[in-house]
């Protein structure tokens, strides 16, 4: 009976022990193991993951490993390096500890989401890595402008700064045009040279000044200045505006458009002076002043203009006084309107001429020298 047991008790034990004993022969423990903390990361397009992974061998003798990744996406570069160099094998010693040191660039153009691939020690172990892509990604350049608006007048030049940013995987040479109207200048200065190109490192924003000068002549009134960024492969277009308050000219004549007078010494002169707005602007505060010869004095009625609308004039009266001993001959005063943005003036020749008094001073004098002279004639004449 106890026999009986026995065998019964071995027939019912040894199906389990085959399993037991096959289990251990299927999963033998790892000699070589792979470790990073960093298993699930998360970034935007465009960015580089850098990951360093151990690789110990856990066993007692000398291993040969051969690694590699696996399963990484396409379109996404790597590069696996161990003390500098690329690597694709590595000998370690029992106990020992190796590096890898793995970078990952993502691309630009690529969909948000998880994308996974492995470090494979072969033979041995794998490393499940998970990169989040936290954004949806694109292939196209950004070009923006801190003001895209901005006024003044037509001798102004207007700066505009702007970045434009190669959003691209790879180096871009871009070319810079402006799409303005006639007459107006647009200069692109990168880096603040003068150019029209410019080279961008992939994911690299550069920072662009834009300087637009518009004609002289221009009305006033509101423009659109576009301007764009080109290469084979992505473009990017930024429109500028700018408002133009109008265009500043005046000038400085007289009704006749004659610059010239005479005057007596010590006599003065109110000459007429028209001041015409030339310009598509409005002229405000004109002031006027003179340079003068020594001694002489200009007073202007009214002694400011405040305001002139565009393709008007308004009157003015300069009344000149010449000195007193002022000799006979040309004199220069020159008349000057001036604005904040604008001046004109006029250089009148005066023509000085002596008193008709000293005239007549200058012949009493010479009769009275002739009378005393006849009268000495005629009372010592006769002795």
């Amino acid at each position: 009976m106890l026999i009986r047991t026995l065998l019964l008790g071995i027939i019912l034990i040894a199906p389990f022990s085959r399993i037991f004993s096959s289990n251990i022969t299927l999963f033998p423990a790892e000699s070589v193991s792979l470790y990073t903390p960093y298993t699930k990361i998360s970034v935007p397009p465009g960015e580089s993951i850098d990951y360093t992974i151990d690789v110990k061998n856990n066993g007692s003798e000398t291993r040969n490993v051969n690694v590699y990744i696996a399963a990484m996406p396409g379109d996404w570069n790597y590069s696996l390096k161990s003390g500098g160099w690329n690597i694709s094998q590595l000998s370690i010693l029992p106990g020992e500890l190796k590096q890898l040191s793995l970078n990952v660039a993502v691309p630009m153009k690529v969909n948000k989401g998880n994308y996974r691939f492995k470090v494979v020690a072969e033979g041995f172990d794998e490393l499940v890595l998970t990169v989040n892509v936290s954004e949806q990604g694109t292939f196209k350049t950004e070009f923006t402008s801190y003001q895209a608006n901005m006024e003044g007048n037509s001798k102004s030049t207007f700066t505009f700064r702007t970045k434009l940013k190669n959003q691209t995987g790879e180096k871009q040479l871009y070319s810079l045009r402006a799409d303005a109207p006639g007459g107006w200048n647009v200069v692109f200065k990168p880096d603040y040279n003068q150019a029209t190109s410019v080279e961008i490192e992939p994911n690299i924003t550069k920072e662009i000044s834009i300087d637009v000068k518009p004609p002289e002549y221009i009305e006033a009134g509101t423009y659109k200045i576009p301007v764009s960024a080109i290469t084979n492969m992505t473009s990017a277009t930024l429109e500028l505006e700018v408002v133009v308050t109008g265009s500043y000219s005046m000038e400085l004549t007289t009704p006749a458009g004659l610059l010239s007078a005479g005057i007596t010494a010590g006599d003065q002169k109110r000459v007429e002076l028209i001041l015409q707005n030339t310009g598509s602007a409005e002229l405000k505060d004109i002031k006027l002043s003179a340079s003068k010869p020594n001694n002489w004095d200009v007073v202007f009625d009214p002694p400011k203009v405040d305001r002139i609308e565009a393709g008007k004039n308004a009157r003015v009266f300069a009344t000149i006084k010449a000195d007193k001993k002022a000799i006979a001959g040309d004199y220069v005063t020159t008349i000057l309107a001036s604005t904040p943005e604008v001046s004109s003036q006029a250089a009148f020749r005066i023509s000085v001429k002596t008193s008709m008094l000293w005239g007549w001073v200058g012949i009493l004098i010479i009769m009275v020298a002739l009378g005393s002279i006849y009268y000495l004639f005629r009372k010592y004449g006769r002795r």
